[in-house]
């Protein structure tokens, strides 16, 4: 699997652990903007910002452009 493969599996299970625990337990604002210690949401944010700019960037390398 080419690491952008891997990006996106990576990104595709953030999302579905995000959506089983919005349906567990609801979707609070302020635990999404603000994190909440040990759910799935403590860091959630940045690490999938991080992640999909990444992704962005391997298609710009991969394109031979930038952004």
């Amino acid at each position: 699997m080419s690491d952008k493969a891997a990006r996106i599996q990576e990104l595709i299970e953030m999302q579905k652990k995000f959506i089983e625990h919005e349906h567990k337990h609801g979707f609070d604002p302020k635990a999404y903007f603000v994190g909440g210690s040990g759910t799935v949401l403590d860091g959630y944010r940045d690490e999938f910002m991080q992640k999909a700019m990444e992704l962005v960037d391997m298609a710009h390398a991969e394109k031979g452009s930038h952004r």
